[in-house]
């Protein structure tokens, strides 16, 4: 018995029948009948029908352009029929049509596949009576609870594991846009018993993935849904994994590389990540996932975490409480100059200026008074030779000099920098001599401006920075290399002793200390009470001390509480190819050095370090053009009292009889020997025991009976 065609294939048949002439005569003999516009038309709908079917998730893409290309071959034979001479070269048009019909009846894209699931249309098999069974009874693994295709598939890939942890699938969700990452929630087979023993492993094996791919979390409480200890939810991602480990967003490099227990920044996150191309730089801003913990950077393994070259001249950390930027250069950003000018030298209301430029391009600014404790300003600067202490000297000096102040310098050694400078200062000199009788002359100045009567109402005052009724200007006392001069055999006592009472007395009376050297410590003539009040009324700022080592330790013993301090490399120098592949040919290291000197490290107010590159002033240019047209001066007042004192005359002189210690006694012991006794508190006599003699004693020691003899001397015996 043959089977009766269905009638939406007889239908759809008469339709392309139909259809044919119309569109091989409609287009020859009535070009501008509404027929062909109708045909295109359709056509159109037709191609807008590929496009939504191709761009859409859900299957069945194919059955829906297969039902749409009726309508848009249709409209391509009336077109071609419309443009044609006649109706073509050997009937063309008639034979598209009759072949487009022909084409539709034996394809029937709409009865073949307008039934779900390409349920045949045509010789469908007549249905046959089947014998009755019993419909499967619901197990713990496949209970009837209306679940999904995608959790019954589960589920039975977890029965056949043997449901493992005695554990249950309640509920099986697949990723956005993923095909095989899915999201489990299990429960205890049995009521309030905890899920135990469930591994990734154990769960990777039911499913076929590796065990990297598999996530196992407790399961929240929520409205509506119990959770606890006998809940868990596992995530299945081998996808989103392997787009991970090969293409991974900035945040998720982080996460796997860098906030590891052994990442270079454990417990953090990624805020963002930004680019500035003007400046070459791109900046990582990151937090403490837990807010009460302080950042540990491992700056070397955050760079290679991140693919960055391993470049204290190019990669920076700034760490503000929970928070932290990490800043990536394209270019070392301290190895620009910034020219020092007047706009930037000169003070504010409130005896600030800006002395160099950070790593961000943020302006520094430190103080040649203190304008909240009502105060001069001391100063501290720290480095080795050529590290740029003399061109920071000479940028503070030019911002006293624009405030009206009074600016002493002295070093133990002269150099042409330093006599530059003395052109624009009151006073200048290169000696250890010079500096002592300078450090005399100031702590005397104290005594003098105790007594000098105010104008207004003719009492002594302290010093008022800004006060326009002061009778005279602030003083700032330069001692360069003070650790060499502190150690001098002759005035190193008198320096050490005069330096650390300027420091204590001074601000008082209109007087700061700034001494330079190589180490703030005790044993290099820094005593506690002297680096105390130095650190407390000043900024200091530490150039390079020969090592990152050193320079760290320098900084810290200038800071109240230890923060992270920058590192300063001896040079810039940007890593260039391979180490290992130079040195498998034999090829020299290149040689791409670049000097640091004038980048330091200033402590601020909050004990704070950041890093700087201080202001340039070209000593090989005039430096009129920073320092004012006038030199500041002492009054007329002040250069008589000093006189009376017989501290005021040409420091360059040899030492005068009597000037520092008493005369040689020629009765004591015939030995002609000055006991060099008493203290320097009036700046006439001079103090301390036999520091020359001692000196060159102690200079002269060269063997253990020589050392014998020495402390013989020294204790008369």
């Amino acid at each position: 018995m043959t089977t009766p065609t269905p009638r939406s294939v007889a239908l759809e048949r008469l339709a392309y029948t139909l259809a044919a002439p119309v569109l091989a005569v409609a287009p020859n003999l009535y070009p501008d009948s509404p027929v062909n516009s109708v045909v295109q038309l359709a056509g159109a709908a037709g191609i807008g029908g590929w496009i939504l079917a191709a761009k859409s998730d859900e299957p069945g893409t194919g059955r829906k352009i297969l039902r749409w290309t009726p309508l848009v071959l249709a409209a391509a034979v009336d077109v071609a029929a419309k443009h044609t001479t006649g109706w073509g070269p050997w009937w063309l048009d008639a034979l598209a049509a009759t072949g487009w019909a022909a084409a539709g009846s034996f394809v029937l894209p709409f009865s073949r596949h307008t039934r779900r699931r390409h349920r045949p249309a045509l010789a469908a098999p007549a249905p046959q009576l089947q014998p009755a069974q019993a419909a499967p009874e619901p197990t713990a693994a496949q209970p009837d609870d209306g679940a999904d295709q995608l959790t019954r598939q589960a589920r039975m890939l977890w029965e056949r594991a043997g449901m493992p942890a005695r554990t249950h699938i309640v509920k099986a969700t697949r990723h956005p846009g993923q095909r095989h990452d899915l999201t489990l929630l299990l429960r205890a087979l049995e009521t309030g018993r905890p899920i135990t023993g469930l591994s990734p492993e154990i769960v990777g094996a039911a499913f076929g993935v590796s065990a990297a791919d598999v996530t196992l979390a407790d399961v929240a409480i929520q409205p509506g849904r119990q959770g606890g200890p006998g809940w868990m939810e596992a995530r299945i991602t081998p996808e989103a994994n392997a787009r991970r480990r090969t293409k991974p967003t900035d945040a998720e490099r982080w996460i796997d590389r860098v906030a590891g227990p052994k990442g270079g920044a454990p417990g953090s996150e990624l805020v963002h990540k930004t680019r500035d191309n003007e400046r070459g730089v791109t900046f990582y801003r990151a937090k403490m996932s837990d807010p009460t913990e302080s950042p540990r950077i491992d700056l070397p393994k955050v760079c290679r975490a991140l693919d960055l070259p391993e470049d204290d001249s190019c990669v920076f950390v700034l760490i503000d409480g929970s928070e932290f930027l990490i800043s990536a250069f394209d270019t070392p950003p301290l190895s620009a100059i910034f020219p020092a000018t007047r706009e930037l030298l000169t003070p504010d209301a409130k005896g600030m200026y800006v002395c160099g430029f950070t790593i961000t391009g943020q302006p520094v600014k430190t103080m040649v008074y203190q304008h909240d404790k009502n105060a001069p300003a001391h100063g501290l600067t720290l480095g080795v030779s050529r590290s740029g202490k003399t061109q920071f000297f000479a940028i503070n000096m030019a911002a006293q000099s624009l405030d009206g102040q009074v600016v002493w310098l002295s070093t133990v050694r002269k150099d042409e920098k330093t006599t530059v400078l003395g052109r624009y200062i009151d006073r200048q000199g290169s000696t250890a001599l010079w500096m002592a009788r300078s450090l005399r002359a100031a702590k005397a100045l104290c005594e003098i401006r105790a007594e000098m009567p105010w104008p207004h109402d003719g009492q002594p005052h302290d010093y008022k920075p800004g006060d326009t009724r002061c009778p005279y200007r602030q003083l700032n006392v330069y001692a360069d290399e003070f650790m060499t001069a502190a150690q001098d055999g002759d005035f190193g006592e008198f320096i050490q002793k005069d330096g650390e009472d300027l420091t204590v007395t001074g601000l008082k009376y209109g007087i700061g200390f700034n001494p330079a050297g190589q180490s703030p410590f005790a044993h290099n003539g820094f005593s506690t009470e002297m680096k105390d009040n130095l650190r407390q009324n000043s900024r200091p700022v530490i150039f390079n001390m020969g090592s990152p080592g050193a320079t760290r330790k320098a900084a810290e013993g200038t800071m109240e509480n230890a923060y992270d301090v920058p590192t300063i490399p001896a040079r810039y120098s940007r890593s260039e190819g391979s180490a290992i592949e130079r040195a498998m040919r034999g090829e020299a290291d290149p040689e791409n050095g670049v000097s640091t000197g004038g980048v330091a490290v200033i402590v601020l107010d909050n004990g704070r370090a950041v890093l700087m590159r201080s202001l340039y002033a070209d000593f090989d240019t005039d430096l009129s053009q920073l320092f004012p047209d006038e030199v500041n001066r002492l009054t007329d007042y002040e250069i008589s009292e000093l006189e009376k004192r017989g501290l005021w005359f040409d420091w360059n002189e040899p030492v005068r009889p009597g000037e520092f210690w008493p005369e040689p006694d020629e009765d004591d012991e015939g030995e002609g020997r000055s006991r060099r006794r008493g203290g320097g508190g009036d700046g006439k006599s001079g103090g301390g025991h036999d520091s020359k003699d001692g000196g060159r004693r102690s200079e002269q020691v060269a063997s253990p009976r020589q050392a014998l003899e020495a402390i013989k001397s020294l204790t008369d015996a």
